[in-house]
């Protein structure tokens, strides 16, 4: 009777092992007998024969499943044989699949693979690895510390000043919930307090900021890196950092190390010790949002895009704050500070002279240059050529404009008195450039333009820029990294691209294509080339990432290290040899992401809709590598544009037309499984208990 009933409901009833059993998959038809389906307990196959789950048949009496019959052939061949044979199916979709069917034995073979494929050691590159630090106690008062400051129970020799506000929050672990409620940051933007939101470094010195305090890390040959600072707990989330560990031939000698964060108009300094503690410096005003902080030898800079620059002396001890004219790039050789403005002006402050103007109580700013076009100076880059016996120093500037353009200007030292000279123009972006850098072989410009990169070999005579046959073009390819719209991303100025490295050696950009991401590419400035690729040991996701140049050891033959810095969502901090990456170049894939890569890498994430027009583009931001959207993928060099079109480019010409990124996202909205609607994501939990995975993000795709 029971046999009965299932087989009028059209559920097939309990049949002998032999029977043959017809599916549909995704409307590709597969024929196999019960005994292959039923042979592992409790999967989805043994609940849908026995009727515990109601079936769906076609028009030929099929069952069928709504499934990729692609991943599903390989999962029917286990089945039958007990063997794993993927057939060039992706392993995380062969996964999820095996997840989805119940397959135990399947699902743990495939699990094994990745375990094995990504060690928590990592791989080759990887150099170390630094725990998340412990999350500062809550102050009683505004003058006293309250508890251990630092790991192991030792208070951190830290001294707050009268000018900080009191009631300096709550105290805990780092990654346990608050108890009590944050206050908002001035963005508006939900804040993690155990995620690492920046990353810098200067020498042999790392600092690392959370969200309401900072650490300080330094290399010591023997024993590796050594926590040697820990601030105390803020009630502001830390926006800016700047770090500084040694200035040659300084005034201040041993005591030339500082950390600095800012949020809002404040700005924290402290001066560091090289064994270990820190004292605060004090507490200084900009009266407006803070939107860049840098040293420039000992002296903190900071900078709004309203046009006002603070200048704190190290030798003075005086904080000095003035007007110039809307600042939209800047950026520092030897002691000049040179500062892009939106009327088309450049100009520098000499930093060093800046003690003998304190009786005017005036900052010695001068206007250096001035466009020709008047456009916005929207990125600026200086390049000081080696000093030479017959001609000294001769001073390059490249700088990009608010209309695309690309400019070169230099001065000779003979000809100091006549300012800059004009010595080369490209128009080659159609919007804003927003990073531009002037090496000692190339020259990088990026436009707004989904992070256009355009790049030209530079030819030199002596040390110095020659016009003959002067710049040529190299290389032009893209740069995909999204941000998240809910700020679950981690802090934009902890993101950025780069380049990195030193101007005379190869610089490199990081690329992080969603926030959402535990895999970095590395890839070359100059051709886009990829370097390598790194994924965080421990599968969280990376929030904040820089370049570290880091001295060499007092061995013998030992050299300079390039180390990549990634902070991590759970808090900790891991490193990678750059410079080993570097010595093997060649062995990674050329190019950029794959198709492949890139698509697996837009999993991870659900797209927001187009919010405006294709045309709109962001506003230039006050530093040159600062942009609201970073950007696409595509790599052409200069050969593939003069050949045929590879078998790659062919493909997508036959898959149709439209740039890259547009078949990408109709690639997305094409997928086996329909979207749903993008909903805001929601906010992960600060419990210890938390999974490292965060949910999908959403995206903003208003530049795209």
């Amino acid at each position: 009777m029971e046999a009965a009933a299932l087989a009028a409901d059209g559920v097939p009833s309990r049949g002998p092992p032999g029977e043959v059993i017809h599916l549909n998959v995704g409307g590709k038809r597969f024929s196999t007998s019960r005994q292959t389906l039923t042979w592992i307990p409790d999967s989805f196959f043994s609940s849908l024969l026995s009727g515990r789950i109601s079936t769906l048949k076609d028009e030929t009496g099929a069952i069928f499943i709504d499934r990729d019959p692609t991943v599903f052939a390989p999962i029917l061949n286990f089945l039958r044989t007990k063997e794993l044979d993927p057939r060039g199916v992706h392993g995380s979709s062969l996964l999820h699949e095996a997840q989805f069917y119940g397959l135990t034995p399947l699902v743990r073979r495939l699990q094994l693979l990745e375990e094995l494929d990504r060690s928590s050691c990592g791989n080759v590159l990887f150099n170390g690895y630094l725990p998340a630090p412990v999350f500062p106690v809550k102050r009683r008062n505004r003058h006293s510390l309250a508890g251990p400051q630092q790991a192991g129970g030792r208070p951190a020799p830290v001294r707050r000043s009268n000018t900080m506000p009191p009631n300096l929050g709550n105290a805990g672990l780092l990654g346990r919930m608050l108890d009590e409620k944050a206050p908002p940051s001035p963005s508006g933007l939900p804040e993690e307090p155990g995620m690492v939101r920046l990353v810098c470094g200067h020498h042999n010195w790392i600092a690392v900021a959370y969200t309401h305090f900072l650490v300080c890390y330094r290399l010591k040959e023997a024993s590796g890196w050594q926590l040697v600072f820990s601030s105390p707990r803020l009630d502001w989330p830390i926006e800016r950092l700047a770090l500084t560990a040694r200035v040659l031939g300084g005034a201040l000698g041993e005591h030339d190390k500082m950390v600095a964060a800012a949020t809002g108009s404040e700005i924290l300094l402290w001066a560091l010790q090289a064994e270990g503690g820190g004292s605060e410096i004090g507490v200084f005003h900009l009266g407006v949002p803070v939107e860049a902080l840098f040293f420039v030898g000992n002296q903190l800079i900071a900078t709004s895009h309203t046009g006002r620059i603070g200048v704190w002396n190290a030798v003075t001890k005086h904080w000095q704050v003035q007007e110039v004219q809307p600042i939209t790039s800047y950026d520092a050789a030897g002691s000049f500070l040179l500062l892009g403005c939106n009327n088309g002006s450049i100009y520098y402050v000499d930093v060093q002279k800046f003690p003998l103007r304190m009786k005017d109580n005036d900052l010695l700013v001068s206007e250096l240059y001035h466009d020709p076009a008047e456009d916005g100076v929207t990125a600026l880059s200086v390049y000081l050529t080696p000093k030479t016996s017959d001609s000294g120093n001769w001073i390059e500037i490249a700088y990009g404009t608010s209309s695309g353009g690309v400019r070169v200007i230099v001065q000779h030292p003979e000809t100091v008195g006549s300012g800059p000279q004009l010595f080369q123009t490209f128009t080659v972006h159609r919007s804003p450039v927003t990073k531009i850098m002037l090496s000692e072989k190339h020259l990088i410009s990026v436009c707004a333009d989904n992070n256009h990169v355009r790049t030209w070999s530079v030819t030199r005579f002596r040390g110095m820029i020659s016009t003959q046959p002067g710049s040529t073009p190299l290389a032009s390819f893209k740069i995909l990294a999204l941000e998240s719209a809910d700020g679950h991303g981690g802090c934009s100025a902890g993101n950025d691209i780069g380049p990195y490295g030193e101007r005379d050696d190869q610089q490199v950009f990081i690329q992080k294509v969603v926030p959402s991401a535990s895999q970095l590419f590395v890839r070359l400035s100059s051709t886009g080339q990829r370097v390598c690729s790194v994924r965080s040991v421990d599968g969280s996701p990376t929030t904040a990432f820089t370049v570290l140049e880091c001295e060499g050891s007092r061995r013998l033959g030992s050299r300079p290290r390039r180390y990549l810095l990634t902070g991590q969502a759970n808090g900790s901090l891991a490193m990678w040899d750059l410079t080993t990456a570097m010595d093997g170049l060649g062995q990674a894939p050329a190019g950029g992401l794959t198709e492949e890569e890139l698509m697996e890498q837009l999993e991870q994430c659900d797209l927001a809709p187009l919010a405006s027009s294709r045309g709109s583009l962001p506003s230039p931001s006050p530093r040159t590598s600062l942009t609201s959207l970073h950007s696409a993928f595509s790599h052409t060099s200069l050969s593939s544009r003069r050949g045929s079109p590879s078998p790659p480019q062919a493909e997508s010409r036959r898959r149709g037309g439209g740039s890259f990124v547009e078949r990408c996202q109709e690639l997305v909205r094409s997928g086996p499984e329909p979207r749903r609607p993008p909903t805001p994501a929601p906010r992960p939990s600060a419990s210890l208990g938390a999974p490292l995975a965060p949910p999908k993000m959403k995206l903003n795709e208003t530049s795209f």
